[in-house]
Parts: structure tokens; C-alpha cells; sequence
């Protein structure tokens, strides 16, 4: 009993001291209490490299857009592509043009993100992965440049500084605006409910199953037809590409290879297949996602005969804006040609 009694006096007087002890706290003690030190300058400058929309905080520098793109492939490209494509379920940097009011929205650097200071304090701070703050303020300007660039913002004779950098707008700043949803939304939900002028009598006039709203199935009526999108009939020589022409284009393809495979046992990448490309529908290769811009395209009867095929490798986003192909394009009619070739040799079904 006495051992219960002094339990019982030990937790009252310990439950005492702390609630006095809450409602005294320690004096503070001159001089400190001698743990740590003042930070110095050096080190404060170390944590202090956030950059904000309106320049503060940018270091000197500059880089241009082709050193860009040779750091991006050396850094940036195992995991988000030489293109910005993305690879497997890493982040897509580039494309995404009108997609943000879609069922897929792809939210990219060219889509979504509305500040470039957001870009370079991203690219400064965490990258690359696994070598976080390796690059120096000229490396993160350059790609930073080159990833502009992939989003169709500047020209591919851009180079990126501190000086020009508040000049840079990002297509979709507009998208972003302060939350007023306190001011405008808030009140219009707790006014009183309305509760004059109401009709005298509803009535139904019509039943869903009568109006025929649920969309009907394959067991319904038969299998449903397919549109079929009107396809030029090719007109290939009887003894196809020419074979020098062929062997050319195949040394070209190697710059297409990092996204598409062609032939036997191809699959696809980041890109889709090319086997039967030549003088089909755009936007059709089965088991690809496309842009909604090349479907689009597609549906819109776009076939990729000789001229059209030509007009999109030398300028992919010219030929077809907002399509996620980033690639600059071929460089001459020669390349062009040859490429063709061997797309039709190559991947003919």
C-alpha cells in the first residue's frame, strides 16, 4: 500500500514541476549556452541560390544552345532523353503543346512550368541526379538554353545570360494567377438559397432509355465501323529506293535510332515504329500514344508521302507545331532523300 501511495505522490509532483516548468521557461543565458558558432558569410552565400522570377539571385553567366545540347546528352539524357522525350517513366521536359485541357495532359517545361527562374533553380540546385550543384553557373545557363529550345521558345542561335534572362516568356505564364477563389467562389456559396419563383409543377417528359443516351456496343448492333482515312496510292518504282541511296540513308538513321526502330523486330521507343510508315496515315502506328497534334494531323487526312515526309525532317516543329518530336531536323535535301529511302528499303510491309 505505501509503495502505491509514493507511485502515486512521484506522478503528482513530476506532473507538477513539468506544468510549472511550461509555464516558467528557462532564463536565457549570457553568452549562450555554448553549442554551435555564427554562420559565416561563406557559408549563408552556400544555402542562398534561389533564383526568382524577376532575375534576383542570377549569377553572371552565359551558355548557348548547342553546348546545351551536347551537356544535356552527356548529363541529362539517360533518364529524360536526348530530346527531352523522357525515358521510360522518368519526367518529359519537352512538348505537350495543348494537352492541359485534355483527358493526358503532359505537363512540360514548354506546357506548364510559367517562370524560367523555376527551370534554372531546378537544373542549379538538384541536378543532375545523383551529382546535385556538379554544374557550373555557365553549364546551367547553356542548358537551360538548349531545353528552351526543345520547347520551340527561342531559335537554335540562342544564348541564355543573365542579362537577357527576364526577357524569356514562358508560353504558359498566362496560365497562372493568384488564388481569388476566397473572394469569388466563397461567397456565392454560403448566400441563402433562393426559394422564390419556383416552377409550380416538373414533369418528365422523356426517360433516358426512350432518348437513347447509353451509347450502344459491339453485342448491340454488330461491330461498329472504323473510319477509314483515304490513303494515296503509292507510286514507287517497280525496283524501289535506289540502293546506293538505301545504304546512305542508313548511316543518317543513326540520329533517328535514339527514338525509332525500323525493321525486323522493331519496337517502339519514344518514338514509334517506322515499319509501313511511308504513305501512311499520320498518327496511326498501333500501341503508340501520340500528341494529340499529330492525331490530329492524322485525322485530318495527313499521309507521309515524299513531300510531306521531306517537309518534316527538315523542320519537325515548323512542319507540325507542338508534335513531340524535338529533334532539329536533317540538315540537307541530300540526307533527306537518303533517309526516305531507307525508311521505304528498310521498313516496307
Amino acid at each position: 500500500m505505501n509503495k502505491v501511495a509514493l507511485s502515486a505522490s512521484a506522478l503528482l509532483m513530476g506532473i507538477a514541476v513539468t506544468a510549472i516548468a511550461q509555464e516558467t521557461p528557462a532564463p536565457s543565458l549570457d553568452g549562450g549556452y555554448g553549442l554551435g558558432r555564427t554562420a559565416l558569410p561563406e557559408e549563408i552565400a552556400a544555402w542562398d541560390i534561389d533564383v526568382r522570377p524577376d532575375g534576383l539571385g542570377l549569377p553572371v553567366g552565359s551558355g548557348d544552345v548547342w553546348t546545351g545540347e551536347e551537356l544535356f546528352v552527356d548529363y541529362c539524357s539517360a533518364c529524360h532523353g536526348d530530346f527531352g522525350e523522357a525515358v521510360g517513366r522518368w519526367p518529359v521536359l519537352a512538348g505537350g503543346f495543348g494537352t492541359l485541357e485534355g483527358e493526358d495532359p503532359v505537363k512540360t517545361i514548354g506546357s506548364y512550368w510559367p517562370y524560367l527562374s523555376t527551370v534554372w533553380d531546378y537544373v542549379h540546385r538538384a541536378m543532375p541526379y545523383g551529382s546535385a550543384q556538379s554544374l557550373d553557373d555557365d553549364q546551367v545557363y547553356a542548358i537551360v538554353a538548349y531545353l528552351l529550345y526543345l520547347n520551340e521558345v527561342v531559335e537554335d542561335d540562342f544564348t541564355l545570360s543573365n542579362e537577357n534572362f527576364t526577357d524569356v516568356v514562358m508560353p504558359n505564364q498566362d496560365g497562372f494567377f493568384p488564388d481569388d477563389r476566397a473572394e469569388v467562389e466563397f461567397p456565392l456559396f454560403i448566400q441563402d438559397p433562393c426559394m422564390t419563383d419556383c416552377a409550380e409543377s416538373v414533369e418528365i417528359t422523356m426517360r433516358a432509355a426512350v432518348l437513347d443516351v447509353t451509347p450502344d456496343t459491339a453485342e448491340d448492333d454488330g461491330a461498329a465501323e472504323q473510319p477509314t482515312a483515304v490513303v494515296e496510292e503509292a507510286a514507287a518504282e517497280a525496283s524501289g529506293p535506289d540502293p546506293e541511296l538505301v545504304a546512305a540513308g542508313q548511316d543518317v538513321f543513326r540520329r533517328c535510332s535514339t527514338c525509332h526502330q525500323i525493321g525486323e523486330g522493331a519496337v517502339n521507343r519514344a518514338g514509334p515504329v517506322l515499319n509501313g510508315i511511308y504513305m501512311a496515315t499520320a498518327g496511326t502506328r498501333e500501341g503508340f500514344r501520340y500528341s494529340s497534334v499529330m492525331s490530329d494531323a492524322g485525322a485530318g487526312g495527313l499521309v507521309w508521302n515524299d513531300e510531306n515526309l521531306s517537309a518534316y525532317l527538315a523542320d519537325p516543329r515548323g512542319f507540325l507545331s507542338g508534335n513531340r518530336m524535338a529533334f532539329q531536323g536533317l540538315r540537307s535535301d541530300e540526307e533527306i532523300a537518303a533517309v526516305i529511302a531507307y525508311i521505304r528499303a528498310t521498313g516496307a510491309e
